[in-house]
């Protein structure tokens, strides 16, 4: 792992272009900026050495799913983020970027999204699957600390869409196919300890609707 005495102006200006994206979203259940997570992922990445070309598709990896989900398409991304960052970034984020519809065009349900995007991860770059580590590992360690400062489990679970069962697999998933695609990089086994910790937490009883990932954003 490796220091850096600041961000650089490639960085601070993904920072400043995700701060007005995310201006008016807070993280899922909270009253945290959704901002915080993107800036948690760029710390993870940079407490790995990562280059800022990863550094930077980690921190505006939402702002790209937000615009898909939104109706943006290639070209409109291109010119959105591609121009502004470097193709190779916005080629990073797409590698680990939830689709609305397949190659054929044809929409995707949120499981068959899931599904896609563990799928995607076999032929995704290295900097796309340093992004998707440093994603979960955020993601992931923010259940477990909530779950840490509180006495009511259910009150965190709860608030995720695949409740206790479905969030703790997905996160079991996304370790199981890293490990699948070679990736053999240390923030795997930092992900892995944070999943084997939320599989060692109690059964809360609280029933879960998908299979869905944990701490999204809403507005």
């Amino acid at each position: 792992m490796s220091q850096r005495p600041g961000y650089s102006d490639p960085i601070n200006h993904a920072f400043a272009f995700a701060a007005k994206h995310h201006d008016r979203q807070v993280r899922k259940g909270t009253k945290l900026p959704y901002l915080t997570h993107p800036a948690n992922v760029a710390v993870i990445l940079s407490r790995y050495g990562r280059d800022d070309d990863t550094i930077v598709a980690g921190i505006l990896h939402d702002v790209v799913e937000d615009s898909i989900r939104d109706g943006d398409t290639i070209d409109m991304l291109e010119q959105r983020i591609g121009e502004k960052f470097g193709s190779g970034v916005l080629r990073t984020v797409l590698g680990v970027a939830y689709r609305r519809v397949d190659d054929d065009g044809v929409e995707l349900s949120s499981d068959d999204r899931k599904l896609d995007y563990l799928d995607r991860l076999g032929i995704a770059s290295d900097e796309s699957r340093w992004v998707c580590a440093a994603d979960n590992v955020h993601t992931a360690n923010s259940v477990l600390w909530d779950l840490r400062r509180t006495a009511d489990a259910n009150s965190v679970w709860s608030r995720l869409s695949g409740g206790q069962a479905g969030t703790v697999r997905w996160y079991r998933s996304v370790v199981d196919r890293l490990d699948e695609t070679g990736f053999r990089e240390p923030i795997v086994e930092e992900l892995r300890a944070v999943v084997a910790a939320l599989e060692s937490q109690p059964s809360a009883e609280v029933p879960a609707s998908v299979s869905g990932t944990a701490y999204r954003r809403s507005t």
